[in-house]
């Protein structure tokens, strides 16, 4: 089997979307799946982090078990849109010879809708592995592109993580496995990530909300 990148945007994707993970409260995540659409309550005008990876949102949800994160909901959104947040997206820490210095970071940062950070995959047991997995946040007109203009479609996945958790726990993985989306890398264009990939020196990350 071969190594994943370290770096490396792996999804669930088709021709023209592709599909992203969030857990949210009830009051908002049973109304976004109903509906389609995000609600009125959920806030355009606050940074919101969309994850591409099902098992890295199954560890920052705890398999939706967490208070507040109760309703896992899978967003399939355009990739035209997608493309255009990571086109405008700055990196979220500073690199050594990315960036000229850290002010030219800050400024960049504080410009930019959107922003990057890759925190490591994770396994069915949620354990760390050795290669990276895309966090992309969304703020400003991002946000609300993302709300009102990317989004396709919206699913409430939450019976499938709490599924695969059941067989995770019985130690049944290979059948848990069976039932992941089955995400393959992204066609990255040409020059798409090159403000945002962290290769110059190692890197830190902070944690995503």
């Amino acid at each position: 089997m071969s190594v994943p990148p370290k770096h490396q945007i792996r999804a669930l994707h088709t021709d023209s979307t592709v599909t992203v993970y969030q857990a949210y409260r009830p009051e908002i995540g049973l109304p976004a799946a109903r509906d389609g659409r995000f609600p009125a309550e959920w806030k355009r005008d606050r940074m919101t982090w969309i994850k591409p990876s099902f098992l890295w949102m199954m560890y920052r949800c705890g398999w939706g078990l967490k208070e507040g994160q109760e309703v896992v909901l899978a967003v399939e959104i355009r990739r035209d849109g997608f493309e255009w947040a990571l086109r405008n997206a700055a990196l979220s820490h500073y690199v050594r010879g990315l960036h000229t210095d850290r002010a030219d970071w800050q400024r960049e940062l504080k410009r930019a809708p959107a922003r990057v950070q890759w925190d490591p995959e994770r396994d069915l047991h949620l354990s760390a592995l050795g290669h990276r997995s895309l966090q992309l946040g969304l703020a400003g007109e991002a946000s609300r592109r993302y709300a009102d203009e990317w989004t396709v479609a919206i699913r409430d996945v939450t019976p499938l993580a709490h599924e695969i958790h059941g067989l995770v726990r019985e130690g049944r993985l290979a059948e848990a496995g069976r039932l992941l989306p089955q995400e393959r890398p992204y066609p990255v264009p040409d020059g798409l990530l090159d403000r945002v990939l962290p290769v110059r020196t190692g890197e830190t990350t902070s944690p995503a909300s």
